[in-house]
């Protein structure tokens, strides 16, 4: 009997472009506070690790006071924008079409928050069977501890090696290693080849349909 297996999906640079709406919702913040904006592409190197590191890169050593006050302000802003220009990568449909019919289960681990990763899922994934998603939670660490990713591995009841860990930036590679999971690279995202190889991705692809390749060996 074939074992069950998992694939663990990141959100942000993995499965949405989000990146202009992060970008045009962070601008409209520190534009309303006198402070310096940014080009959208700069925002690539700004996200992955969560709001906190978000708010910490665009600011360059804030204190501890402007920091709540930009990431609360950004929280705000966020949750009232439409979100228009944020969609799924192309191929990402028709490579959840097909791991579905692989019987593989799916789940995704994000460092942006909970309520907007579940509201994102909900909105632009309802079709699909996602057992488990994970935000940026209160009492769970950030990626790239272990934590959520071994939380749904036990949820799951699959064992890590049985998990493949897809993302776009060395957080997700290094969330791979510390869970004992498979890392996949994904190349449409936010960073470059040279970031996923120097953390240890185990696989590196261009397009969506070429996980398919790696997983059904």
């Amino acid at each position: 009997m074939n074992k069950q297996k998992a694939i663990i999906f990141d959100l942000d640079g993995t499965l949405i472009d989000s990146v202009l709406d992060i970008a045009l919702c962070m601008n409209e913040v520190l534009e309303e506070l006198n402070l310096q904006t940014y080009e959208i592409e700069e925002y690539n190197y700004f996200l992955g690790g969560g709001v906190d590191v978000l708010v910490d890169n665009v600011l360059k050593n804030p204190t501890q006071q402007l920091r709540q006050k930009v990431t609360q302000r950004f929280k705000e802003v966020y949750d009232l924008a439409i979100h228009t220009n944020t969609k799924a990568y192309e191929g990402i449909y028709e490579l959840l079409d097909e791991l579905e019919k692989l019987d593989f289960k799916l789940a995704v681990l994000s460092n942006k928050p909970h309520k907007f990763t579940i509201a994102y899922i909900n909105r632009l994934f309802d079709k699909y069977n996602f057992i488990e998603v994970h935000g940026q939670k209160e009492d769970t660490p950030k990626k790239p501890h272990p934590a959520g990713a071994l939380l749904i591995s036990e949820n799951l009841n699959i064992p890590c090696e049985d998990i493949y860990f897809v993302g776009d930036t060395k957080v997700d590679m290094q969330t791979a290693t510390n869970a004992n999971m498979t890392s996949i690279g994904v190349l449409w995202g936010f960073r470059n080849e040279e970031e996923l190889k120097q953390y240890n991705a185990n696989f590196i692809v261009n397009e969506p349909l070429e996980i398919l390749n790696i997983v059904k060996k």
